[in-house]
Parts: structure tokens; C-alpha cells; sequence
């Protein structure tokens, strides 16, 4: 295996140094730019049905990742949400193959970390290149393992993915090129002679990072931290959630074969696939190996992580309840269209989507007039019925339910309160066996106690309490105390006091928490957009990073210095 560093690594440098420069410019300016289209013809006329037959040649069949050592037989975990039948199996990573991969995993590390910062990023954004260019396929990929619908996953699974995958590319580069690659240093003696030295300044990886995938998102939460762990010199090892293999195990795939054609070993790069209740997560987290952790997912398992994996630098992205203080507005129909289409996308099934709504008990006031509590609520449930009263609107809007968990919460959600939208099932004509279930809204009362079982605990999927407070202030306490002791992805606030604003901002910088204010348009507070928003703070329970900062992509790395006298 070479080092990298010959003609075809420095093609690639010169490939996508252009690319590069553009994303650090994105970064420091925080404008909108994508080098990736959004818009599916964008891909050629003939990319879906390319992409379709592409999938189908997958399903029933064996993963093959040549070269991969450790492999413990084969594994199936994923069923779609739509009812379609995957079949794909895996090499499958146990106890025994964990020993063989690891070594290997690290055996690439030293001519990875010699090729420099420049040559890694180059690597990385070809691997994104090249996923782009399979978008259509890897939406399909996403589509069938999140229960996502297929624009949506076609556009979060691919190129806002890529875009977050490339900032994190960006930040790497950014932070490991402050100090330059070498020095010489001269300190006057006087009438003496002068000190003279050459200094040189490598940065080096910290060992093997392991991403631990999500369900729901597993290449928009995956991505940011594989590229962010690679571009700075670690070897990653992904191990997905068994319903969502193949996104990433098509990564992998592309990963390896960019890196061995770039003259690295592509062992840098590899899956571990499990069985279902194997469990492995926990097993390759306390690994001394293992230096790095990536994660997304329930609370109760980041922060075993966060307390266990002390060999290792862990980033979480957990869970929140995330909250809307609904005060006042000039527009009030911009207002109920906007969190009505909120509350709806992908089922309610975003670390971002809004759950409690906060509401003035008497009411508020609007460019329509005052609305009572009851009408404010009403209005939004008749927004949101309006929203999905087609069936394929609301089949392209929602969704499928991601799994059983899901839809208990759903069909549970009327034990906490008065039900002031029920939700319905949704016929899927192109997918009978996807269960579709439309949003449901709780009210609740903050002034009386046993609410709090509801308002107070994440409730994942369509399920929303509309909250009745006793003033504004009462609502930015509630905020204040949900922030700090459940932490929030997403804050929210409508109003048009300037004392409210001021106050609403005070919370969020005290309890650091990303805050939208008075969205009406085509802008919703469960979307972010990459090389400009920040998702997450890393400053409140809910994540201890965000995607993406410098603090990301900083701790992977460490600055070696290498003196000598000159």
C-alpha cells in the first residue's frame, strides 16, 4: 500500500481545492451555498430509474465489502417502514471479528496522517462526489430503513446530508491548518550566535472513531462525524442501527473504494453491521482502542457514553423536548401554516420538530384579532387537517411511522389530555403495508401537576401538547426550566413585543438552545441549513455538540511538534 501522496491523491487535490475553498469561505461567511442540487432532474433523466434498478439489485442479496477482515457469517436486521421487503444481508461483526477489525482499522493510520490535512480533505469531498452522484439511489436507501418519503429522503439523506458532511470537512481543515506545517525559529543571543531551529508540526489522528448511526437520519446525523473524524486522521469504524444499514453501509462501500484508489488502505474506513440484540455498541465503546464516539439517539444510552467511554472523546446528540412560545403576531395565518407544516414533516419524527406550544391561558394577540387559547389551538388543529386533508399530500408530507414505538406513543397520546386533533390513518396506495398516521395535539394545562407527565418528557413522533400558561413571563419560566433540565435541539418564539424577543433571547443564550423567531414563510425551525446554522449547541441536555463548530472537529486531533536544531 502507498503512502497517498503520489499522482493520484494530488489529482484529487487538484480536483476539489476549488470546492474546498468555497466551503471555507461558506463557513467563515455563513451565506448560503451547496454544491449539491436538491432539485432530483438535477441528477439526469435517466439517474431514478438507474437508482431504482440499482436498489432492487440489492434487496435479497449479500453486502459485499471485499477486503474487510473480521467477519462473524452474515446478518438481516432491516425491515422498510413501508412494507417492502429489503433482505439484505451483512457481514456481521462479533466479539471474535471486533479483535481482527480493529488492528486492521489502525494499521492505516500512519501514512493517512503523513499524506497531511490537504490530501485528507481532497479524499473526503471525492467520497462525497461520488455519493452525490448516486443520490437518487441513496434516497431510496433512506427512504426505505427511516420511513422518511422519498423527497424528503432524497433530499436530507442526500445532498443536505453531503452539505453537512463537506462543513464538517471544512471545519477540519480549517482547524488543523492554523499552525502552520512547519517553522524556523530564530532567538537572538546577543553577541552570540542566534538559536536556530526547524520546527515541523504534523497533526495526528487520536486513534479509531466509532460512529454509531441512527434510525431516522442515518446519513444527515452520520455524516457530520465520520468526515469530521477522517478528514483529521482517524480511521472510522460505523456501526449503524440494524434498521438502517444500508445508507451507511453504501458509504462505507464508496469510502473504501475512493480511499484504496487514492493509495490508502481502505480498511481506514468499515462497517460493523450486528445482529439484532448483539449489542455491540457498548462493547466497542469501551474499547482502549476506540478514541473517538459518535452518537445519535435516546438520551438513556448517550449518557451511558458520556459517563462510561472515558477512554474516549464522545459527541451525543440526545434527546429534548423542544418548545414554542406563542405570544403575539402580525401574521397570523403565516404563523398557524407555518408550525402546522411543522408539526407534520416526517411525522414528527426530527430531533428539531416542535412538541409544547406554549400559550398565554387568555389568549394572545394577532394581526386578526385577539384569539382566545381554545381558538389559537383550534385554528392550528383545522391548519394542520387542512394541510394533510389530501391523502397524497399528506402521504409525501408524513411519511411512513418509523416503527411500533412510534405508533404506540401516537394511539396513547389521548391518556395525557383533551385531544384537540385526533389523528387518522392515511392509506398509502403505493405502499399498502406503511402505517401513516396524521399529528395529533394534546391539550394541557401547566397549572395543574400531573400535566407534567406530558409536557415534561420527550414524546418522539406526531404527537404535540398545546400548553396553557398564566402570562408570557410564565411561558419563558417553563422554556427556561424544559431547556435546562430536558435540553431543546430547537427553540421557537412568536411575538411582536421587543421585551418578549429580548427576554425570549436572554433564555437561549443562558441555556444555550438555537432560537427562530416569528417563522411565517418557507423557513421551518426543524431545518437547518448546513455551512450556516448551527444544529444543536452542545450547551443543554440534548447534545453536548453542535454540527458543526470548530469544537466538532478540534479534539480529534492533536498538534505533534517535531524540533530539531538547525
Amino acid at each position: 500500500m502507498t503512502s497517498g501522496t503520489g499522482s493520484g491523491a494530488a489529482a484529487l487535490v487538484e480536483k476539489h481545492r476549488p470546492t474546498l475553498d468555497r466551503a471555507l469561505e461558506a463557513i467563515r461567511s455563513r451565506e448560503f451555498w451547496s454544491p449539491h442540487p436538491e432539485h432530483p432532474k438535477a441528477y439526469g433523466e435517466g439517474a431514478p430509474e438507474e437508482a431504482k434498478a440499482a436498489f432492487d439489485a440489492l434487496r435479497g442479496s449479500r453486502f459485499e465489502l471485499p477486503g474487510q477482515p473480521g467477519s462473524g457469517g452474515w446478518t438481516a436486521t432491516e425491515t422498510s417502514p413501508y412494507g417492502l421487503e429489503m433482505g439484505i444481508e451483512y457481514p456481521r461483526v462479533d466479539a471474535a471479528a471486533i479483535d481482527a477489525l480493529l488492528p486492521a482499522l489502525r494499521a492505516g493510520m500512519p501514512a493517512w496522517r503523513d499524506a497531511g490535512p490537504e490530501v485528507r480533505a481532497a479524499v473526503c469531498l471525492e467520497i462525497l462526489a461520488r455519493i452525490s452522484a448516486r443520490t437518487h439511489e441513496f434516497g431510496l436507501a433512506v427512504m426505505h430503513t427511516s420511513g422518511q418519503a422519498f423527497m424528503m429522503a432524497f433530499q436530507a439523506g442526500g445532498p443536505h446530508a453531503q452539505d453537512r458532511g463537506m462543513e464538517a470537512v471544512a471545519y477540519a481543515f480549517a482547524e488543523q491548518t492554523r499552525v502552520p506545517a512547519a517553522a524556523d525559529w530564530e532567538k537572538p543571543q546577543g553577541k552570540r550566535d542566534p538559536l536556530r531551529m526547524r520546527k515541523e508540526f504534523t497533526a495526528a489522528g487520536q486513534g479509531v472513531s466509532l460512529l454509531i448511526g441512527c434510525n431516522t437520519f442515518p446519513t444527515w446525523n452520520g455524516y457530520p462525524g465520520l468526515f469530521a473524524s477522517l478528514a483529521t486522521g482517524n480511521p472510522v469504524l460505523v456501526k449503524p442501527h440494524p434498521r438502517a444499514v444500508l445508507p451507511l453501509a453504501l458509504t462505507v462501500r464508496v469510502a473504501r473504494e475512493v480511499l484504496a484508489e487514492a493509495g490508502f488502505d481502505p480498511n481506514l474506513v468499515a462497517l460493523a453491521a450486528e445482529a439484532e440484540g448483539d449489542g455491540i455498541a457498548k462493547d466497542l465503546a469501551l474499547r482502549p482502542e476506540i478514541r473517538i464516539v459518535d452518537y445519535t439517539g435516546s438520551s438513556a444510552f448517550g449518557e451511558w457514553l458520556e459517563s462510561h467511554a472515558l477512554q474516549a472523546r464522545v459527541f451525543t446528540e440526545k434527546a429534548g423536548v423542544n418548545s414554542v412560545l406563542i405570544h403575539s403576531t402580525d401574521d397570523y395565518k403565516g404563523m398557524l401554516g407555518n408550525l402546522a407544516f411543522s408539526l407534520s414533516l416526517y411525522s414528527g419524527q426530527m430531533c428539531t420538530t416542535p412538541q409544547n406550544l406554549l400559550i398565554p391561558r387568555d389568549g394572545i394577540a394577532t394581526d386578526a384579532g385577539h384569539k382566545a387559547f381554545d381558538e389559537v389551538v383550534e385554528d392550528l388543529s383545522q391548519a394542520v387537517g387542512k394541510l394533510l386533508g389530501d391523502d397524497a399530500r399528506a402521504n409525501a408530507l408524513l411519511g411512513a411511522i418509523v416503527n411500533d414505538a412510534v405508533r404506540e406513543r401516537v394511539e396513547s397520546a389521548p391518556s395525557l389530555g383533551e385531544v384537540a386533533l385526533p389523528t387518522r390513518e392515511v392509506a398509502n396506495p403505493d405502499f399498502p403495508g406503511a402505517t401513516v398516521r396524521t399529528p395529533v395535539i394534546v391539550k394541557l394545562d401547566a397549572a395543574k401537576p400531573e400535566a407534567e407527565a406530558g409536557y415534561l418528557a420527550e414524546c418522539f413522533g406526531p404527537v404535540s401538547f398545546a400548553v396553557a400558561v398564566g402570562s408570557a413571563e410564565d411561558g419563558l419560566a417553563l422554556l427556561r426550566r424544559t431547556i435546562r433540565e430536558k435540553g431543546a435541539m430547537t427553540v421557537a418564539a412568536y411575538t411582536t413585543s421587543p421585551e418578549v424577543e429580548r427576554q425570549v433571547e436572554e433564555v437561549c443564550f443562558d441555556e444555550p438552545a438555537q432560537l427562530s423567531l416569528n417563522l411565517t414563510g418557507g423557513v421551518y425551525v426543524n431545518q437547518t441549513a448546513a455551512f450556516s446554522d448551527f444544529h444543536g449547541s452542545g450547551g443543554n441536555p440534548a447534545a453536548n455538540s453542535a454540527l458543526c463548530d470548530g469544537a466538532f472537529v478540534a479534539s480529534r486531533f492533536r498538534t505533534v511538534e517535531v524540533r530539531r536544531m538547525a
